[in-house]
């Protein structure tokens, strides 16, 4: 079966479509001609704003005009991660599989985050036998690195009082609080120095770890590549004289890295107690592992002697830096039950022009202040490493609001049509809500979306079956919104 023909009909040939349009974060030119193009087909005014958000909006059907005005927002882009390293995200269609209950891609992310609440928002205007007041979508772009059309959408824009957020991954879960974020980065400068020629080189790569989500994910333990290489190298360094030539590990950061190699030499005479101690730490990671990480993979293979080095003095420090920085979770919230108040993740290293080497790392908490603290403690690991470390700008966390009306109608709907009355809790990932708070402060949020696992890897998988009662869901919602006064 294809994904098209799935049900609930509507919103899976959307879905299908979407999937076929490049659109990593940035490059979302092709996704919102696409969009802007469905609403002109279908008599739906539409526009794009200065950043390249896309606000589509449908009037009330006919009796529901003075019903309170609904968001309905989702995001166009999509992280970009593959097994195939010449899959080129730019170019080429993801390719879906239907299996059983599930819908996957072929080696790489699905991108369900965020087309299918995308996709679903599209769905619900095009719906002529829903009963529903004025409606508008608002479709952001690139939210995966760095919330950009959020953080840019101007006063004015929207005109609605509830916004219900489509870009959540739990079934049966309603959210109505998220965790903010904030980025620092370690800048490394580095001297080349000629490899030495009595040294022999080994590469270490670690590869296909099970990565995911660093808000979603990062309470499960799973693997950090960039830790698994530094680790073996800081226990190198502490018996033998090693030199660094190349590292590269993970890519977004908000993405649990799953894959890392690093190229470093050590003295001939030493080469054959590398190789021991190398098969001794996978064996002892494999164990640490067992069970979790089933597709790790780590390897170690001679090659040629590169020309240049990083200077000692910057390798070493690099190394230690990257062993000794908190990565996971730091403390879980007294409020919620198994909700994780703040994280650190140990996101990317990045050897790029200029001799420069960067380390990117993305903290999160629901508290403010800790969000900042463990930003801090990052900051002081490389710092006295003798890295630069910049802060971005972040974002505030999404204070939950347990008397919201949209909450209350969307949790009915749900009980109503299903027999389960769905969980109300707030979510460690980051959600656009946040942002739009501040812009307009009374706005009423929530959110909700179909079951979602492994989110920003290639192992990413979308629930069929929750997808419909998703829709159900969305549908009611609306329904008991358009019986409402203004």
């Amino acid at each position: 079966m294809q994904v098209k023909d799935l049900q609930p009909k509507a919103v899976f040939e959307i879905f299908d479509e979407i999937t076929k349009i490049p659109r990593p974060s940035k490059k979302e030119e092709k996704i919102r001609k696409y969009i802007l193009d469905f609403a002109k087909e279908h008599g739906i005014d539409a526009h794009a704003d200065k950043i390249g958000n896309v606000i589509l909006r449908e009037p009330a059907t006919p009796g529901c005009e003075n019903a309170p005005t609904v968001i309905l927002q989702g995001h166009m882009d999509m992280v970009c991660e593959s097994n195939d390293k010449s899959f080129d995200f730019n170019t080429m269609p993801i390719k879906t599989i239907v299996e059983g209950e599930w819908v996957r891609a072929d080696g790489t992310t699905l991108g369900a985050d965020n087309g299918i609440g995308v996709a679903t928002a599209l769905a619900i205007l095009t719906d002529k036998s829903l009963r529903h007041g004025p409606l508008e979508v608002l479709i952001t772009m690139d939210e995966e690195t760095g919330m950009t059309g959020a953080n840019n959408l101007e006063k004015g824009e929207l005109t609605g009082s509830m916004l219900i957020n489509l870009d959540s991954e739990d079934d049966a879960e309603i959210f109505v609080g998220c965790a903010g974020g904030l980025d620092t980065v370690a800048t490394f400068h580095y001297n080349r120095s000629f490899a030495p020629e009595d040294f022999h080189y080994f590469k270490i790569d670690v590869r296909d770890g099970l990565g995911g989500h660093s808000g979603g994910d990062i309470h499960l333990g799973r693997a950090n590549a960039n830790k698994l290489v530094a680790r073996f190298l800081f226990n190198l360094m502490k018996k033998h004289e090693i030199a660094v030539c190349d590292i590269d590990g993970g890519n977004l950061r908000n993405a649990i890295p799953r894959a890392a190699h690093v190229v470093f030499g050590v003295h001939t005479s030493r080469k054959e107690e590398i190789r021991i101690a190398f098969n001794q730490y996978v064996a002892d990671i494999e164990r640490e592992y067992k069970g979790l990480e089933t597709t790790l993979k780590l390897t170690m293979d001679s090659v040629d002697r590169p020309e240049f080095a990083i200077d000692e003095a910057t390798g070493r420090n690099l190394i230690l830096s990257l062993y000794c920085a908190p990565h996971g979770v730091v403390s879980m919230s007294r409020d919620l039950e198994g909700l994780v108040e703040t994280s650190t993740n140990l996101a990317s290293v990045k050897m790029v022009a200029d001799n420069k080497i960067l380390v990117t790392t993305s903290q999160r908490s629901s508290v403010d202040s800790r969000k900042i603290d463990i930003a801090n403690q990052v900051e002081a690991v490389f710092t006295l490493a003798g890295a630069t470390v910049e802060h971005g700008e972040g974002y505030p966390a999404w204070t939950p609001n347990l008397d919201s009306p949209i909450m209350q109608m969307a949790s009915d709907s749900y009980e109503e049509l299903y027999g389960v009355k769905p969980k109300i809790t707030a979510i460690h990932a980051g959600l656009e809500c946040s942002l739009f708070q501040q812009n307009y402060p009374g706005l009423d949020m929530v959110s909700f979306g179909p079951t979602l696992r492994d989110v920003h890897s290639p192992s990413e998988r979308m629930h069929i079956p929750a997808v419909e009662r998703f829709w159900g869901q969305l549908r009611r919602t609306l329904e008991k919104v358009a019986d409402l006064k203004k």
